[in-house]
């Protein structure tokens, strides 16, 4: 498995990385996909303190005793909440972060985490704050490095801007192209690099895409109408053979751009691991290909989230 270096840091993280957002709360099926994932190169995952209320960190946690060293950890804090109950509150304060932090090791039964990212964020955050806890974290050695998760652009700018992070989690895929056009030059330009979210765009770029669409778009996906969904993932189809399956087509589309350091998709059986894996096996994806793909999608900007 090929490796990309997270800005000017000492993390290399696979290509494509797991999310286990999806992983359920059955820790035996969990478990499983993990050592599948480590097994077939994956050194990342990614996970948040939010997710199950604390229960996916506790899942991820118990999957990698005794491999601790082979990987990379990513989670996130900013949402308060109290086990057990379903509701939280948006907290980007110094104190929540911090505390945050302990919470997350104790969950996982580890003693650092790779990369803790700010799990969203607004303009009206107190962003100095917010910056000085993750850097008093990183120097008491509680956390190798730190990001955002963000799609906001005027927030994404604050932390460019203000910090030293070294990335920032988007959602980013062919049909979703948003970040070509505001965010990735600027986070080249000052060694930045994206975790890429949502690569199969909610399954519409895979090999059902056609009937997620008819689901998942059926009011319409961004500034898409459910029927120019469908024809795009009619179209993408066309770039599939035996040599390169839809969902190899579409972690191929985001790492083209060389500031995206991962692309992280998410499994909630070994069959849509495999499926995702078989990136591994694709034919390369030309510049020319992908110049045709994006011509099969367009270009779109952020309407919302602006703040």
């Amino acid at each position: 498995m090929n490796k990309r270096q997270l800005g000017n840091s000492d993390l290399y993280l696979s290509e494509v990385s797991l999310g286990c957002m999806s992983l359920g709360t059955d820790h035996q099926k969990a478990k499983k996909i993990i050592d599948r994932a480590l097994d077939a190169g994956i050194n990342y995952l990614d996970t948040a303190d939010l997710y199950d209320f604390g229960e996916n960190e506790k899942i991820v946690g118990e999957a990698i005793k005794g491999r601790r060293d082979e990987i990379l950890i990513g989670s996130k804090v900013g949402n308060n909440f109290t086990p057990g109950q379903d509701d939280w509150t948006w907290d980007p304060s110094k104190q929540h972060i911090k505390q945050g932090l302990k919470d997350s090791l104790k969950r996982m039964r580890i003693d650092y985490i790779d990369l803790y990212q700010l799990h969203g964020g607004t303009i009206d955050d107190p962003i100095d704050e917010s910056i000085e806890a993750f850097e008093e974290l990183k120097q008491e050695g509680l956390i190798r490095e730190y990001g955002i998760s963000s799609i906001r652009p005027n927030v994404i700018k604050e932390y460019v801007k203000k910090s030293n992070i070294v990335s920032v989690m988007m959602q980013y895929n062919a049909l979703d192209r948003r970040p070509e056009e505001e965010i990735l030059q600027l986070l080249a330009d000052n060694d930045i690099n994206v975790l890429a979210r949502g690569p199969l765009a909610k399954g519409m770029l895979s090999s059902k895409g056609h009937q997620k669409a008819e689901d998942k778009a059926k009011d319409g996906f961004l500034e898409y109408s459910q029927e120019e969904v469908l024809a795009i993932t009619k179209k993408w189809q066309d770039y599939v053979d035996d040599e390169r399956t839809a969902q190899a087509l579409a972690l191929q589309y985001v790492l083209h751009n060389p500031t995206v350091a991962t692309a992280v998709f998410g499994a909630s059986s070994i069959g849509q691991l495999e499926e995702n894996l078989s990136y591994l096996e694709a034919k390369p994806l030309t510049e020319q290909t992908f110049k045709e793909l994006q011509k099969v999608t367009k270009a779109i900007t952020y309407q919302k989230h602006r703040v």
